[in-house]
């Protein structure tokens, strides 16, 4: 007596590997220490552009001004791109030479 023969099974079937769908890189967005622009300004900024308290502010201004820069936040491409931009348009409205850029993570 022979043994019935096995229905195939999906293993005989060529399956593509699913790929792992990757996070998109994230940047930093720096804010740059000064000889000029006000610290006040630098605060408003901080509380204004990117939803930080008083306190978060003061404490990322003074490390600004400390260590010369200062991480203010980490985002896609598109929207750290947005805040540089806003900040530093901003900055040249008040006529304040703030510098601020962006580095990948």
């Amino acid at each position: 007596m022979t043994a019935p023969e096995k229905p195939s099974d999906e293993s005989d079937l060529a399956v593509k590997p699913r790929a792992k769908s990757q996070r998109p890189p994230m940047y930093k967005v720096l804010m740059l220490n000064d000889d000029f622009t006000p610290m006040e300004f630098v605060v408003h900024v901080l509380e204004r552009l990117f939803h930080m308290t008083h306190a978060q502010a003061i404490e990322i201004m003074l490390t600004v001004h400390r260590k010369g820069v200062a991480v203010v936040g980490v985002f896609s491409h598109e929207v750290a791109e947005t805040k540089v931009a806003q900040v530093m348009e901003l900055a040249r409205r008040q006529q304040h030479p703030l510098q601020c850029t962006m580095e990948k993570e």
